[in-house]
């Protein structure tokens, strides 16, 4: 049963100007998010206090996304290759062309849920069985997720069920409810959204009783009460690993609902907030990105986010995050289709 009433579809805005603006700031917003929030990943609020004060922009010398951009733009590609009509064995054979059987960058393939699903791919192991590995709650789904809902733009269900099947091959359980979360809550953005029906649409497509729900809805609650409130709301206090996606995106979720959905609020409380901070902050600014726009982004953070460097998917390299984007949006003469049917246009770009 879903924690609020069933969310199928949101009004779709008319204006193709608007979906552009808003799935260029869903995607832009990713990979800004993820910049800024890389350093402080793994760490605790008092520990960026102690090196940067409160971080307020970039702090590395050089900024650019890391695994979850890459992540992004894979999933993108494929998206747009297959449209509504992905299935397991689409993404599987994506994961063995462009990723299991090439040369790993300095990242080795991410965190560990992609180690966990390269080394069943390469095993032999075929989905959902790949995905049975001991990180499979991860947030390396939620991180990938955005995509989904931008193309998905106004049907949160129907995100949410496309990013399931992108899932399918590398996590389960909580892991792939919080990559739904997502997924619904940028295509409830992309239609105009308040930010409150956002997250009604993200509550709306995983199960009300599941670990996510419960951090959800825990994290949005004490919003207005700041970062510190969200945070000891949902944290896991002890546990070493920072990529628990109910955590994780609670975390994002808290984050853009403190800001009220505006993009710079949304993204530096997520990396000021800590733990998986890279994801937290590309979830909250996906989610921002849609509801605000791309000129919603701070052009000094826009600027340096280009190409993909391929640090962790070196078939990735080159492909930029705004290309993605433009692949995902509709054309201009395309009727929306609440079927779920319509195609994504198959471009040369995206991955075959």
């Amino acid at each position: 049963m879903a924690s609020t009433a069933c969310i199928t579809s949101v009004t779709a805005p008319g204006d193709a100007v608007g979906l552009r603006e808003r799935a260029r700031g869903a995607l832009l917003g990713l990979a800004v998010g993820d910049a800024l929030g890389a350093p402080a990943e793994n760490m605790r609020p008092s520990q960026i206090r102690a090196r940067w004060g409160r971080v307020t922009g970039y702090v590395a010398e050089k900024p650019a996304g890391t695994d979850d951009t890459e992540y992004a733009i894979f999933s993108g590609l494929l998206l747009a290759r297959h449209g509504s009509a992905l299935t397991p064995a689409h993404v599987e054979a994506a994961w063995h062309q462009w990723i299991a059987g090439r040369a790993e960058g300095p990242f080795r393939g991410a965190g560990f849920s992609e180690r966990g699903t390269l080394e069943n791919l390469r095993r032999g192991l075929a989905a959902p069985v790949s995905a049975q590995h001991r990180h499979a709650w991860s947030d390396g789904l939620a991180m990938r997720a955005a995509p989904f809902g931008v193309f998905a733009a106004g049907r949160p269900a129907e995100a949410a069920r496309l990013v399931a099947v992108d899932g399918s091959v590398s996590h389960d359980g909580e892991g792939i409810h919080g990559g739904q979360a997502v997924a619904a809550g940028v295509a409830a953005a992309m239609a105009g959204a308040s930010p409150v029906a956002v997250v009604a649409a993200a509550l709306a497509v995983v199960p009300e009783d599941s670990w996510t729900a419960r951090s959800l809805r825990r994290a949005v609650t004490v919003a207005h009460r700041g970062e510190r409130a969200v945070r000891s709301a949902v944290v896991i206090g002890g546990y070493p690993w920072t990529d628990l996606a109910p955590e994780a995106v609670a975390l994002a979720f808290g984050a853009y609902a403190a800001a009220d959905g505006d993009f710079r609020d949304a993204v530096l409380t997520a990396v000021n907030m800590g733990r998986d901070a890279d994801t937290t902050a590309a979830v909250a600014g996906a989610l921002a990105g849609a509801t605000q726009g791309v000129s919603a982004i701070p052009p000094e953070w826009a600027a340096p986010i280009g190409p993909a460097r391929g640090t962790c998917l070196p078939s990735m390299a080159g492909h930029h995050i705004l290309d993605v984007a433009e692949l995902l949006i509709p054309d201009e003469d395309r009727r929306w289709d609440t079927t779920g049917s319509t195609l994504a246009p198959h471009k040369t770009e995206a991955l075959s």
